[in-house]
């Protein structure tokens, strides 16, 4: 039951406890979450914020422009008002999300059905305007005096999702319209009804619904293959033209007809990756082991050269585009990041068993010890060896960093570490 209080809040009613599902079912739901998991310093506080959530301690939620407020119960039963602020957008900001929508007749169908259409939220993105919450966007505040946020707080997202879930209007009130204010302008805007779109002119509904015995049925989709198919030979028995080298379009052939069968692959399940960019592309298809002619003219139409496609490849078969980042760029830890990474280190050994580390950037190298640990962007740590004087990715990608420096196989590297700088603060 939703209650509405004046002109800009509504109040949602406590709803039951969660037990045995999960608290957003959508992907907007789900990116909310994601904004406040990646921002929360401590885990332990998500796990009771959880917690809280499925055994139904947090009251009714009100929400209104910038700010989220609900009583939450400890264990206890100690009760505590806890509040997550999150950014208005600015009247620049909804003229321009509002000029999309209209442009757009689809993007107002959905939001009336209770979606939020990805293409929604690209859009507003293009056009300047970030509707869902991002790292660090949602802002805590709770009467337990937590400086970051709490069971409380977390418990309040997590319910919050749910609404989310029910309608997306919820987000769009904390932006800072409601729903009769924002398709009140999405009407002045479009000249009509934002309730009922204009249709464009097609086939006649009677025609349609008689036809509907005359037309056949469309068949079922074709089922994924097991496997990728296999491209023609080229060997013909006629010389090739100049230029031309049949054993590397062959190659490109079958490394497409993989990365196709991939694709569909994700696109079925809903996964689809970021395309490839060129540099991301030739290391792929250096990765299905081709010849050393045709890996010659990668290595050199990267970029990387003989030796570092070799580790691009290897970071590859670890972890795609993600390890390949890893690989490549070195960057400053700061911030809440640098918070983040610091309390993992610390968490990752008991005291007599942490290894001494050498930090400089996003790599921390143990001392007198050819291993180093990469962390990611996303919070993930990489295992690295040196080897003939270069750092090579020595195995997959873990949440803690000890588990990512135990993959790693000293054995593997040559010598010891370069030398490496104290981390900047």
């Amino acid at each position: 039951m939703t209650r509405y209080d004046g002109d800009m809040e509504r109040t949602f009613a406590a709803l039951p406890p969660a037990h045995g599902r999960g608290f957003a079912q959508t992907w907007w739901g789900q990116a909310w979450l994601k904004a406040l998991e990646d921002t929360a310093l401590d885990s332990a506080q998500l796990k009771t914020g959880r917690r809280l959530a499925r055994a139904g301690a947090v009251g009714a939620v009100s929400v209104r422009p910038g700010r989220l407020t609900a009583v939450v119960q400890d264990r206890d039963r100690t009760a505590h008002r806890a509040d997550v602020l999150l950014e208005e957008l600015s009247p620049e900001q909804w003229d321009r999300l509002l000029d999309m929508t209209v442009e757009r007749a689809g993007h107002v169908a959905a939001l009336l059905d209770r979606e939020m259409p990805p293409h929604l939220v690209e859009d507003a993105a293009d056009a300047g305007v970030e509707l869902l919450p991002g790292l660090g966007d949602l802002e805590p505040e709770c009467d337990c005096g937590a400086w970051d946020h709490c069971g409380h707080t977390a418990a309040l997202c997590y319910q919050v999702a749910r609404l989310l879930d029910q309608d997306p209007f919820v987000l769009m009130l904390m932006r800072g319209r409601d729903e009769a204010a924002l398709l009140d302008d999405l009407q002045i805007r479009g000249g009509g009804s934002a309730a009922e779109p204009s249709v464009p002119e097609g086939v006649d509904a009677d025609e349609a619904f008689a036809a509907g015995d005359i037309l056949p049925p469309l068949p079922a989709l074709p089922g994924l293959p097991d496997e990728p198919g296999v491209p023609p030979s080229l060997d013909t028995g006629t010389p090739p033209a100049p230029g031309i080298d049949p054993d590397a379009l062959e190659f490109l052939a079958a490394r497409t007809a993989v990365q196709a069968h991939r694709l569909l692959a994700e696109a079925l399940r809903g996964t689809s990756d970021a395309e490839l960019t060129l540099t991301q592309d030739a290391v792929r298809l250096a990765a299905g082991d081709p010849g050393r002619e045709v890996a010659d003219r990668l290595a050199d139409g990267s970029g990387r050269g003989r030796e570092g496609l070799e580790a691009a490849v290897r970071a590859w078969h670890f972890g795609g585009t993600a390890a390949l980042a890893v690989l490549d760029e070195e960057w400053w830890v700061e911030g809440e990041a640098l918070a983040r990474a610091r309390a993992a280190l610390e968490a990752a050994w008991d005291t007599d068993e942490r290894p001494e580390l050498r930090a400089r950037g996003n790599r921390w190298t143990v001392v007198g010890a050819s291993v180093q640990l990469r962390l990611g962007r996303d919070g993930r740590w990489w295992p690295y060896v040196e080897e003939r004087g270069r750092w090579m990715p020595a195995g997959g990608a873990a949440q803690d960093p000890a588990t990512a420096l135990t993959s790693a196989d000293p054995a593997a590297g040559e010598g010891s570490a370069p030398e490496e700088a104290p981390l900047r603060q």
